[in-house]
């Protein structure tokens, strides 16, 4: 074979890899690029101050990094949460973890599970007027009490009762809207309502009333020393993509510890999706929360969105008794450290 033969096959060869090439590099860009991860996830609440830790994370990218595209909508109520994720509407709820331990005690399979506690303190109280004559629980007795039908202090009130040691039986419960409940209190239609602390201080800050004009009957100061809201997940987003849980947690982790750092920053991302908050109030709200919500010493140890094992099952034990469950979840039933981040990366002091 002479030399020209072997350039010519040599020049045909390299300009067959050359169309090859270009061919698969036009089919590559035709092509749409991989799509994030979609999840919905719905929120205890209204937009509010404590929740721009999640927009905070959103804007700042931390889910886009993770391959994550989340939708969040605003909740009715922290107890509701849980039955939403539950029946697949959404994938994660920021809801309270005894509604959570309910639903697991009487249909345990397919129950959500919770992977990231942020409210490690009882906030679940009752309100009312500062001059009211109700001082403690035993005077509650015979009064007319009112909440959302899906609050989580109402859905606690009757292991409140028996902890309390008071008879509940003729307590009548009005269930109202809960954009109503602190214009109710104050107007006399009720004589306490349920609540979050803090969800009732500074909605009543919104119509006026001050500190001043209420009291607190607080469930932890009669023994319920409770978990409250966390980020729980269904179990087929457990079984299917545990990865995007991770990311999520990664994720949200950033957003709180930028919160820490610059809560006015949280604060704006809550008024871009919600203009006509009051920007002061919703401050105050997030310092409140943070100190009073999610502060328990034990973070110093485990971190925040960890959760004592112990305490756990110890608060799941008094809500079984209290209520009469079917059956007493473990505490490994409701709670699954597995997807948090390292205890190093979560926050240990707020303050």
């Amino acid at each position: 074979m002479t030399l020209r033969i072997l350039s010519r096959r040599l020049a045909r060869s390299k300009l067959a890899l050359a169309l090859a090439l270009g061919i698969a590099s036009t089919a590559a860009a035709g092509l749409p690029a991989l799509a994030d991860t979609k999840l919905k996830m719905v929120l205890n609440w209204k937009y509010q101050g404590p929740q721009g830790m999640f927009f905070l994370a959103q804007d700042r990218g931390y889910f886009k990094a993770e391959g994550l595209d989340v939708t969040f909508d605003q909740g009715n109520g922290s107890g509701a949460a849980v039955p939403l994720v539950a029946n697949g509407t959404y994938d994660m709820g920021f809801g309270d973890v005894n509604a959570l331990i309910e639903l697991a005690a009487k249909k345990p399979e397919g129950a959500p599970v919770a992977v990231y506690i942020m409210f490690n303190q009882p906030p679940f109280t009752i309100a009312v007027k500062a001059d009211s004559p109700i001082k403690t629980p035993k005077d509650l007795e015979g009064k007319t009490l009112g909440g959302a039908a899906n609050d989580g202090a109402l859905k606690l009130f009757p292991a409140f009762c028996k902890m309390a040691k008071i008879d509940c039986s003729g307590i009548k419960i009005t269930n109202m809207q809960p954009n109503l409940r602190e214009q109710m209190l104050m107007q006399g239609q009720v004589d306490g309502v349920f609540g979050y602390v803090n969800t009732i201080r500074f909605s009543a800050k919104l119509i006026g009333a001050g500190d001043d004009k209420l009291r607190y009957i607080n469930f932890g100061d009669y023994g319920m020393d409770l978990y409250s809201n966390g980020i729980i997940v269904s179990a087929d987003l457990i079984k299917n993509n545990p990865e995007a849980i991770k990311g999520f947690l990664r994720a949200l982790n950033k957003g709180v510890i930028d919160t820490l750092k610059d809560p006015d920053a949280a604060v704006a991302a809550v008024a871009k999706r919600e203009p006509l908050i009051k920007i002061p109030v919703e401050t105050e709200r997030l310092d409140a929360t943070l100190k009073a919500e999610m502060n328990h010493p034990e973070i110093a140890k485990i971190g925040l969105g960890n959760v004592d094992m112990k305490r756990l099952q110890e608060s799941i034990d008094i809500l079984v008794d209290a209520n009469k469950l079917p059956t007493t979840p473990k505490a490994s039933q409701i709670f699954d450290p597995a997807f948090l981040p390292p205890v190093a990366d979560l926050p240990k002091k707020l303050f």
